[in-house]
């Protein structure tokens, strides 16, 4: 009974934080990290996720080169974290409804402090991210070139399966 209950709750967290990642590819958040996540989740149950784990990780992994390789890439990483907070700060605040706004009162600032505790977490994850990525990747070719290898092997390997 044990497993079966495990099973279930990997696949909810596994199904709801790939709809999350989806979401994050064109929102704010960390997508392709999200996606990875749920994968790596869903994978112990599909066979189909654990042959796309790869491919994706070192794509997320890929992207957290290129955000750090120019200085302009981390300013505007920082200004996005920045605005991130910002965002979650209004929120938790909530300040009346201004005259301008045009839309129906419930929908000022919708999700209250919930939503602004979220980006407060995001604007973490994101500094953590931007940190781990420096440090890894920022003048380093080597490490880039040796993921852009992995890379193109994790490709290779999907393609044959």
């Amino acid at each position: 009974m044990k497993s079966a209950a495990r099973r279930v709750a990997l696949e909810v967290v596994g199904w709801t934080l790939l709809v999350a990642g989806i979401a994050a590819l064109v929102l704010p958040g960390p997508g392709l990290l999200m996606v990875f996540g749920a994968l790596a989740i869903l994978s112990q149950q599909y066979e189909w996720a654990e042959r796309r784990l790869n491919p994706i990780k070192y794509r997320a992994l890929k992207g957290a080169a290129e955000s750090v390789e120019t200085p302009l890439r981390i300013a505007v990483s920082i200004v996005g974290v920045l605005f991130l907070v910002a965002c979650g700060v209004l929120w938790i605040v909530k300040p009346d409804q201004p005259g301008w706004w045009p839309l129906p009162d419930w929908l000022w600032l919708a999700g209250g402090a919930g939503t602004g505790i979220t980006l407060l977490v995001s604007a973490v994850i994101a500094v953590a991210l931007l940190i781990y990525s420096y440090r890894r990747f920022h003048g380093k070719p080597e490490a880039v070139a040796e993921l852009e290898g992995e890379i193109e092997e994790a490709d290779a390997e999907y393609k044959a399966l």
